[in-house]
Order: structure tokens, then C-alpha cells, then sequence
């Protein structure tokens, strides 16, 4: 088996004596969180827990102008919710709130992560105000008298997101990365459609936060080196705890002599610490993401996070082997695979033979 292995203590090593001081201080005012979650979950009198709802409130707002302080000298950190006009919050805390709940079933998480990841497009280039204008001629289904078509006017972004690659961290990030091109192929004026690189990562859950592993396993990864050199790399994981796995990944592609033009990573939601160790250990890369947690457990899981994304996505598997792509892929199910029709087709020319490692 050839694998690539990254260590917790090497991303740690990136971060510079501010950030550990900011992780810092963020881990102990959720210390005081966690304190009120207790009081919060125990009381059973209508007062004290009215008491302590607004004492979480009071902290949560704390944390967030802390987290938008430290992201504010960051070009690197995006936080849809830090740089986006004050009007449009609430419709992404609701959806990031729907993911959140426990309640919200599979269908309706994957609907909320398509909602999302659309945000995060538009967030990244849709609303760019570029002064080129290119048009978009559509033949409609109206023939009376005669063919009808519409035309629209639409700003040009070809170069921004005509020279990108799909980088997809298995398993959680499949959906995603195909979300991502999908919006990629509607905005391109000429129908991109983006190639594919499948890298299975995973980091080694029996360790904890401080010392835990990431493992490239090269030989069920799919990708062309020659695909991605010069080219703007896309990651779409939705939640980002450690930086770890894209650490691991875009310095094993440097050191096999790829050159990205750029690195981007688009979150649903990614925790603090996960966004300056990758700002930090990698150039030129861009951590876009719809919300920020504050901190990360002794398991390197996202608090408050929303739980394993990948499961809620894709389903448990039912025995130790677990499902390849391919059968990721067909559990979708038609609706999914209709959509998505470019994008699979890419993912299987990639896995069957043309992007093997």
C-alpha cells in the first residue's frame, strides 16, 4: 500500500504565536459555553433556563465578533457571514441552523447542502462586478408564431472559473465537489465542465486532536498529475475541523512537481483553528466558507458542529468494507444522477482508467 501521512504536530507548525493565542482564547470562553450548556440542558424551571439561554446568546455573540476580529486581518479566511452585507445573515444562519438539527432528515440535509454550497459560489464569483458582459442566447419552448429565444445579459467570469479542477476529499465531499462543478457548468458561457481528482484521505480516528494522523492512500485515489498543474484547484468539504486532510493532499501534489495556480476551499461550515492551519501552511489558498465555529474537541470534531457530514449525506455503510464511488455514485439515486449527468461522467472516465495514480 503506498501512503502519504501527515502529522497534527506538522500542521501545528504553521500556526504563528497570534493564532495559538486566538484558539486560545476562543477555547476558553466555549469553556464558559459549555458550563451553560449544562445549567441550560439540567434545569427543568422555565426561569433559570431563560437565564441561561440569554447567557449563551451573550457568549455566542462574543465569540463571533472574536472570530470576525481574527478573520478580519485574514485575506486568506472568507466567512460569508463576516463579509457579506448585514441584510443577508439570516437566510444562512437558518440554513445553517437546518443542518445543524438533529431532526432535519438525509434528503432534506443534502437539499440545505445544495442551498448552501450555491451561497458559497455566489459568494466566490457570482456577485464579481466585472466590467465584461458576455451574452446568453436560450431557445425557449415557445414556437408560436415562430421559435422563440431569450436573451440575457450575464457578467463574464470564463477566466476565473474555466481554468479549475475538481479535488474531491472522499467520502462526505463527493456531493459537494459535484454541487460546485455543476454551478461552475451553469456559469461558465461555454458550458465548463470541470475534470475530476478523487483522493481518498482519512485521518486515523483511535488518536486525538493533538496528535493526530492524516492518510493519503495513493492507491484508491484517482487523479492526473498533468490535469492539475497550473490549474485552480477546488475543494468542496462541507465541514473543515483540522485543515488537515487538504493540507496533506496539496503538499503531496507539490511535491510530485504539480504547481497550482490556486487553492480554494469551500465549507459549510469550518472551525477556526482548521482555517489558519490551512491559510497558514498552504500559498495562495482561499478558505471560503458560510460559518465559523469556534473551537474543536478533544477528538478534532467541530463544536457545535453538526455531526458526521458524510453520514448525513451518504448514508452509513452496512458491513466494515464500505462503498467505493461508484456505489456512492448509484445510491444517490436517479434524481441525483440526472442533475448531475456531466458530472458523473467526468468522475467515471476518472476512476475507470483515465486519472489513475
Amino acid at each position: 500500500m503506498s501512503k502519504v501521512i501527515l502529522k497534527a504536530e506538522d500542521l501545528d507548525g504553521f500556526l504563528t504565536e497570534g493564532d495559538r493565542a486566538a484558539i486560545a482564547g476562543m477555547d476558553g470562553v466555549y469553556r464558559e459555553v459549555l458550563a451553560s450548556f449544562s445549567l441550560y440542558s439540567a434545569s427543568h424551571l422555565e426561569k433559570e433556563r431563560e437565564k441561561e439561554k440569554e447567557n449563551l446568546i451573550r457568549l455566542y455573540n462574543s465569540m463571533g465578533k472574536m472570530m470576525q476580529s481574527i478573520c478580519s486581518e485574514e485575506p486568506g479566511i472568507q466567512v460569508y457571514s463576516f463579509r457579506t452585507p448585514h441584510e443577508t445573515h439570516a437566510e444562512i444562519s437558518r440554513i445553517i441552523a437546518k443542518l445543524r438539527d438533529a431532526r432535519t432528515d438525509s434528503d432534506e440535509f443534502i437539499y440545505y447542502i445544495q442551498r448552501a454550497y450555491e451561497k458559497l459560489f455566489y459568494f466566490a464569483w457570482g456577485g464579481m462586478n466585472s466590467a465584461e458582459k458576455t451574452y446568453l442566447m436560450i431557445k425557449t419552448p415557445v414556437t408560436l408564431p415562430v421559435q422563440n429565444y431569450a436573451v440575457h445579459k450575464i457578467t463574464n467570469i470564463d477566466s476565473k472559473i474555466e481554468n479549475t479542477v475538481m479535488c474531491v476529499l472522499l467520502r462526505g465531499a463527493l456531493l459537494p465537489a459535484m454541487i460546485m462543478s455543476k454551478e461552475i457548468e451553469e456559469y461558465s458561457s461555454n458550458a465548463y465542465v470541470t475534470p475530476f481528482a478523487l483522493f481518498r484521505i482519512n485521518r486515523d480516528e483511535t488518536k486525538r486532536e493533538n496528535d493526530m494522523e492524516y492518510i493519503l492512500d495513493l492507491d484508491r485515489s484517482y487523479f492526473d498529475p498533468a490535469v492539475l498543474d497550473g490549474k485552480d484547484l477546488i475543494f468542496a468539504d462541507p465541514m473543515n475541523a483540522t485543515g488537515g486532510s487538504l493540507v496533506t493532499v496539496v503538499k503531496y501534489l507539490l511535491s510530485q512537481g504539480v504547481t497550482p495556480r490556486s487553492v480554494h476551499f469551500f465549507n459549510v461550515i469550518s472551525a477556526l483553528k482548521g482555517a489558519l492551519r490551512v491559510v497558514r501552511a498552504l500559498d495562495n489558498c482561499t478558505v471560503w466558507t458560510c460559518w465559523m465555529d469556534p473551537v474543536l474537541n478533544e477528538a478534532a470534531y467541530i463544536l457545535p458542529g453538526l455531526g458526521d457530514a458524510g453520514d448525513r449525506i451518504n448514508g452509513r455503510d452496512m458491513d466494515n468494507k464500505g462503498r467505493n464511488i461508484m456505489q456512492l455514485i448509484a445510491d444517490y439515486g436517479s434524481n441525483i444522477a440526472d442533475l448531475y449527468r456531466s458530472q458523473l461522467r467526468e468522475i467515471e472516465d476518472t476512476v475507470l482508467g483515465k486519472g489513475r495514480c
